[in-house]
């Protein structure tokens, strides 16, 4: 038992690894795009980044949701929390940032050696200056993860949230300020729903033990109010982006013709599957003799939201499509 759930992840981190890589050359097929030189090792340093700021902020999130729970007051006022994966999970986000960095360096062609890449040019660009603030900020989220204020890492993952709103809309882009906006809320939105999942789950262990089960279903229910909220905010910050970019005229047939219509109809097919398991999941806890059984289908849906993530970060390696 103790092996499987490390085994089990790796299991599961491994074949979400397989959509970024593999993923571009699958959408493209057929469609009469290019992808860029390296699109499936961007994709998938996107999608650690990504992951990377999911886990600190739905940590953060959650206990700050667990202080409010009666009867878990343990010293300081503070309720059992498991180990905090934040400092790993920045290391990642440390690594994949500076693994886009160089790609930018490199005018987006990928370095081939370490001769390819021009640092100083990151400084003359604005995505270069923004993939130094993302470098920066992750190695700083690491050290305030390991002080003894974790909370203050916060503040290097809002400019990180930041830097990749305003990274995925351009100056050169119709509103690109509109489009940043809209970025990271949809963002924001999505690393506290991912991430505070994940938490949560993780959270119920010890508290099972210590505080039974009520103290549990709480918790969950608290977490499950304000997803509620924040789904709402990502359907609507995620129709609305679409829209941007595939004008209502058009969109039916993009999803079916274009690269990044195929990715984006394949999260919204997962985005529907989550909604739907996390309905289940509130269904039991809500109905169920023994509310904890809502953790069976709230970890299936914290599976459907990493292959969510995946997609994600395979829909920034992609051509964007055409507004026709």
């Amino acid at each position: 038992m103790t092996l499987t759930r490390p085994v089990a992840f790796l299991v599961l981190a491994a074949l979400a690894a397989l959509i970024p890589l593999l993923g571009p050359s699958s959408a493209l097929h057929g469609t009469g795009e290019a992808a860029a030189p390296g699109a499936g090792g961007t994709a998938l340093l996107r999608t650690v980044l990504f992951a990377a700021l999911c886990v600190p902020i739905g940590e953060l999130f959650v206990n700050r949701l667990a202080r409010s729970v009666p009867g878990t007051e343990e010293a300081a006022d503070r309720p059992v929390v498991p180990r905090s994966w934040s400092p790993f999970a920045a290391a990642a986000g440390f690594v994949a940032a500076l693994g886009l960095a160089s790609v930018v360096a490199t005018g987006n062609l990928g370095p081939d050696g370490l001769s390819d890449i021009d640092v100083g040019g990151l400084y003359a660009s604005r995505d270069g200056k923004l993939a130094l603030l993302e470098v920066n900020a992750f190695l700083v989220a690491g050290l305030c993860a390991v002080s003894r204020r974790p909370a203050t890492q916060l503040w290097p993952l809002a400019a990180v949230v930041v830097a990749e709103a305003l990274r995925a809309h351009p100056s050169t882009e119709h509103t690109p300020l509109t489009g940043s906006g809209l970025t990271l809320v949809h963002l924001t939105c999505a690393a506290l729903w991912t991430g505070g999942l994940l938490h949560a789950l993780r959270t119920l262990r010890p508290w099972h033990a210590r505080y039974g089960t009520e103290a549990g279903a709480a918790l969950l229910g608290l977490y499950a109010r304000v997803a509620a909220v924040l789904l709402a905010a990502i359907t609507a910050t995620g129709v609305w982006s679409s829209l941007r970019r595939m004008p209502p005229e058009t969109i039916l047939e993009q999803l079916t013709a274009t690269a990044y219509g195929r990715a984006l109809l394949a999260k919204v097919l997962l985005v529907a599957a989550v909604a739907a398991l996390a309905l289940w999941a509130r269904l039991r806890l809500r109905r169920a003799a023994d509310p904890l059984t809502a953790c069976a289908p709230a970890r299936a849906e914290v599976v459907a939201l990493g292959l969510a993530v995946a997609v994600s970060g395979l829909l920034t390696a992609l051509p964007l499509p055409i507004r026709w």
